[in-house]
């Protein structure tokens, strides 16, 4: 395989303009990689086409669909695509974007998950405390800045700007951030969350919970990169109050635009701190609480470099580290007599 080009099928289609920017990233790094021909998902072309490695990154979106007819007819794809790949011992390469199993996920697709985890013989990781399906070998390829996809930022910070980001969801402790808003006492401070969030029930306790208060203001809706960009450089300090965070597009989002961020402690974040120098990566311990948000802010004000250090983080590296790693796959079949 060393002197020919490998044809990789990616999980995803071709990008477009709402793709979540890693992905599209990705994509141009690896066809501007020499030996590498990335080609988007398609059913027919994974079904019936001619390919060396499958890389996936979410493999729960190849089942995704909002009406059960449309949801059944993909985890059906989804089987039939296993197959093909047991019986021909096609290599599976997997970015292990998150930990464990999708919430809301169904017996059907938890099973498919699986079998693409007994499947996959080489684990891409954004960093180096992500476990990996059994039998996997690991690589470390670290996520990728957007300061080349966002730019600079569009305005100076608003001096007691809070600001979060991102999608919307229960893990990400959206409404538990508002609350420890509402603790702080100084009417110069005020909070922004903008992003889509994944239920009504969630709209209506974040609401709820910023009734009252005129210094909360929600964006509850999808945004685009323009206002991505205008939400974070308008933040003095971005907040991501997860319940669990391992890996968060949205922190290399705001430390891209040189905001910096504050996050609940952990090994992973400890080290983003540690990476992109002090001042930047700021922590929290436990449940959030208005306390907590007004030292963080106070840390956030204090002198630091001009920008985080993100040089280990080029694209370029990126693509060529994926390449590494396909190369090594098709060397080294799947077996399914492992599973």
């Amino acid at each position: 395989m060393a002197g020919r080009t490998v044809t990789v099928l990616a999980s995803h289609r071709e990008p477009s303009a709402t793709t979540n920017p890693y992905i599209t990233l990705l994509v141009r790094a690896l066809r501007a990689t020499p030996g590498v021909e990335l080609v988007p998902f398609s059913t027919r072309r994974a079904l019936l086409g001619s390919y060396d490695v499958v890389h996936l990154h979410w493999p729960e979106v190849l089942m995704d669909g909002r009406r059960r007819a449309g949801r059944a007819a993909r985890e059906l794809v989804t089987l039939l695509l296993l197959l093909r790949l047991t019986l021909t011992r096609t290599p599976v390469v997997r970015t292990v974007h998150n930990v464990g199993l999708p919430q809301d996920s169904t017996r059907v697709q938890r099973l498919l998950l699986r079998w693409f985890d007994r499947l996959t013989r080489h684990a891409v990781v954004l960093n180096e405390h992500t476990p990996v399906p059994a039998g996997a070998t690991a690589t470390l390829v670290p996520h990728g800045h957007y300061r080349d996809w966002y730019g600079r930022p569009t305005r100076e910070p608003v001096p007691g700007r809070l600001q979060y980001v991102g999608l919307v969801r229960r893990y990400k402790g959206v409404e538990a951030l508002v609350r420890a808003f509402t603790e702080t006492t100084d009417p110069s401070l005020t909070l922004g969350v903008a992003g889509r969030p994944s239920s009504d029930d969630l709209v209506a306790e974040i609401e709820a919970a910023a009734a009252g208060d005129p210094r909360i203001s929600t964006h509850l809706a999808f945004l685009g990169d323009a206002e991505l960009v205008e939400a974070v450089s308008a933040a003095e300090l971005v907040v991501l109050p997860y319940r669990f965070m391992h890996n968060s597009g949205s922190v290399l989002a705001a430390l891209s635009l040189d905001r910096p961020v504050l996050v609940p402690d952990n090994e992973v974040n400890r080290l983003l701190a540690a990476e992109t120098g002090p001042g930047w990566v700021h922590t929290f311990e436990g449940t959030l609480t208005g306390a907590a948000l007004e030292r963080a802010l106070r840390a956030a004000r204090e002198p630091r470099a001009a920008a985080p250090d993100l040089s280990g983080r080029e694209w370029a590296h990126a693509g060529a580290a994926h390449a590494r790693v396909y190369r090594r796959a098709v060397g080294t079949p799947a077996s399914p007599g492992t599973r």
